[in-house]
C-alpha cells in the first residue's frame, strides 16, 4: 500500500496573521510550514534585512505566502477548511492546494557536490563520484555537519599550500590542525605524508566528523578537544576566522617548533594588517594566496 502523495496548502495572509496561521498549521500537524514574501520579485518587494548588529526594520512582510505540507490532498483540504472557519482568519485566503512533485532528494543533494580541484593532481571527491582521471591524490569527503568540504576558498587555499609544500612533509612529524571542522586540513596533511596529527575543535560534532572522515581516507588522526594540543609542532594549521585567530595568536605561536610553518585562513583581504600586528611579537605573517576576497597568511618561526 502506497502512501498518499504530499500536498501543499498555499495561503496568502497579512503580516499580523502570519504567526497565528503558522502556529495553527503546526497544531493541526502539518509536516512543515514556510513563509515567503508574497511580493517577491515584484516592484512591491520589501527586504527585511537590517544593518549589522541591528534588528530588522519589520518583523514580517505586508503580505506573506504561507506554505504548509500535508500527507495527502484530503489532509490539506481539511486543514484549509478548519483554518478559514476561525474568527481571526477573515483576511486569510487560500491560493492553492497542489500536489508536490516527487523528488529524489538524495540524488538532488548529491548533484550539488561535485569533485573539487585543489591542484591538477589533488582532488576532493564525494563518495558517490568517480575520481577524475588526472587525480593522483584523492580525498574522499562527503558534506556533513562540520565545516569543511573543500568548496570554500579558505579551505582550498590551505589544501593548496599543503600540496605545494608536500616535499617538506618528511619533516612534518607532528601537525596541529586547530579548529579542525571536518578534519579536511588534517587529512590533507596526512595524505601528503604528515604523521602524528592532532585535529582539535571545541565542537564535539567536528571531532566525530574528523574521526569518521579519517577512517574513510585510511589515515590516522588524533581527534580531541583543544586542550589535547601539547608541545611544539613543525606545522600548525588554523582555518577559523580573523577575530578568533587574533585572540589565539599567543596560543598558536606557542605551539610552533623552531623553523615551523604557521598557516592561517578565514581572513578577508582587508583584515591582513590586523593579523600581521597580532602575530608580530612572535612571527612575521605574509599573504601567500588569495581567492574571492579571502587570503591565506603564512609565517615561519625563525
Amino acid at each position: 500500500m502506497t502512501s498518499p502523495q504530499l500536498h501543499e496548502l498555499v495561503l496568502i495572509c497579512r503580516e499580523a496573521d502570519v504567526e497565528t496561521v503558522s502556529d495553527a498549521l503546526m497544531e493541526i500537524e502539518s509536516l512543515a510550514v514556510s513563509v515567503e514574501d508574497a511580493d517577491a520579485d515584484t516592484p512591491a518587494e520589501h527586504a527585511l534585512f537590517g544593518e549589522p548588529g541591528m534588528p530588522a526594520p519589520k518583523a514580517g512582510w505586508d503580505r506573506s505566502v504561507v506554505k504548509a505540507l500535508f500527507d495527502g490532498e484530503q489532509a490539506a483540504t481539511e486543514a484549509a477548511a478548519l483554518l478559514l472557519a476561525q474568527d481571526w482568519a477573515a483576511e486569510v485566503h487560500v491560493q492553492a492546494i497542489q500536489a508536490v512533485v516527487e523528488q529524489d532528494w538524495v540524488r538532488l543533494t548529491q548533484s550539488q557536490f561535485a569533485p573539487v580541484e585543489i591542484t591538477p593532481e589533488f582532488w576532493i571527491v564525494p563518495s558517490w563520484h568517480e575520481a577524475p582521471p588526472q587525480a593522483k591524490q584523492v580525498m574522499r569527503l562527503d558534506p556533513g555537519l562540520a565545516f569543511g568540504t573543500g568548496t570554500h576558498p579558505t579551505t582550498r587555499m590551505c589544501l593548496r599550500w599543503i600540496a605545494h609544500h608536500a616535499a617538506e612533509a618528511a619533516g612534518w612529524d607532528r601537525v596541529l590542525d586547530y579548529g579542525c571542522g571536518s578534519g579536511i586540513l588534517a587529512i590533507g596533511a596526512a595524505l601528503h605524508g604528515a604523521r602524528n596529527i592532532d585535529a582539535v575543535d571545541i565542537d564535539p560534532a567536528a571531532i566525530t566528523s574528523s574521526r569518521d572522515n579519517a577512517v574513510a581516507n585510511r589515515v590516522e588522526l588524533r581527534t580531541a578537544m583543544p586542550d589535547a594540543a601539547q608541545g611544539e609542532y613543525p606545522l600548525v594549521l588554523a582555518n577559523i576566522l580573523a577575530m578568533p585567530l587574533k585572540l589565539l595568536a599567543p596560543l598558536l605561536c606557542s605551539h610552533l617548533a623552531p623553523g615551523a610553518h604557521l598557516v592561517l585562513a578565514g581572513i578577508l583581504e582587508r583584515q591582513a594588517d590586523e593579523l600581521k600586528a597580532a602575530y608580530a611579537p612572535w612571527v612575521k605573517l605574509d599573504v601567500s594566496d588569495c581567492e574571492e576576497g579571502w587570503i591565506l597568511m603564512t609565517a615561519q618561526r625563525v
